[in-house]
């Protein structure tokens, strides 16, 4: 169940950390005690197509002031992550997101370097493409991470020596996450720019710290419903549908 996460964000971790389909339990928070009614998006609008990034360092779809709040800390690297999205992303949005009654907030939670400039890339064009390109990214995960895992001495060495600033770059080619992104509208000369940021490196790493310090959150992928974290009713069952189930019966339906 515990993830491996790096203790500074400019580190190199060359070995994939796990993830976990369980979360703790954590303490109740305020559900609401009824049915939740739809609510309308702005006209000419579907709130699945408005996203803000948040003062946390995630991103929200849907609804700011939605009643039932969803986020989930995960990992692009993590595989339970990738399964959840495959299976959760499309319900989730059809039947809570767009309604109003939920809003889906994605926090990156870092298991190891790896996730930094996949991370990074994922946010490079703001906050609306980002539950997109994050699919899109789970989709083909077994490629690029197979590529992570697959690093020559002599490349883990060449990341060992690459300077702060270039660093991040570097491991993205590594990994065919350059190509992946410039195929989905995202220059390189955009990408070079995120991927220079070493400031929103630390960032995603101190995300990660203070998810673990005060939120108890330890793998991935783990999800907080108005801020109770929920705790997988069956660990050997995909999370999706519970989940899905148990927005149901906050929502009321």
């Amino acid at each position: 169940m515990m993830s491996r996460r790096p203790a500074v964000a400019v580190l190199i971790a060359l070995s994939l950390g796990a993830c976990s389909k369980k979360a703790a339990d954590g303490n109740a928070a305020s559900l609401p005690g009824g049915p939740v009614a739809a609510v309308a998006p702005p006209a000419g609008k579907d709130w699945t197509e408005i996203a803000s990034m948040t003062p946390e360092g995630g991103v929200r779809m849907g609804n700011p002031d939605a009643p039932v709040k969803l986020v989930e800390y995960a990992s692009l690297t993590c595989p339970h992550c990738a399964e959840f999205t495959k299976e959760g992303a499309e319900p989730i949005q059809a039947q809570f997101v767009k309604t109003g009654k939920v809003s889906w907030e994605y926090r990156p939670f870092v298991l190891n370097s790896f996730d930094i400039p996949a991370f990074m890339l994922t946010r490079c064009r703001g906050a609306e493409p980002f539950f997109k390109l994050a699919e899109q990214a789970y989709a083909q995960q077994q490629e690029w991470v197979g590529k992570a895992m697959a690093l020559t001495p002599a490349q883990q060495a060449e990341l060992q020596s690459t300077e702060q600033a270039q660093l991040f770059k570097k491991m993205a080619s590594f990994m065919g996450l350059d190509a992946f992104f410039r195929a989905r509208g995202i220059s390189q000369a955009d990408q070079d720019k995120c991927l220079g940021d070493v400031a929103a490196a630390e960032k995603l790493a101190q995300g990660t710290t203070t998810a673990t310090n005060d939120k108890n959150v330890t793998g991935t992928p783990t999800f907080f419903i108005n801020d109770e974290q929920w705790s997988v009713p069956v660990t050997t069952q995909p999370v999706a549908p519970q989940l899905i189930a148990r927005l149901k019966s906050v929502t009321g339906g």
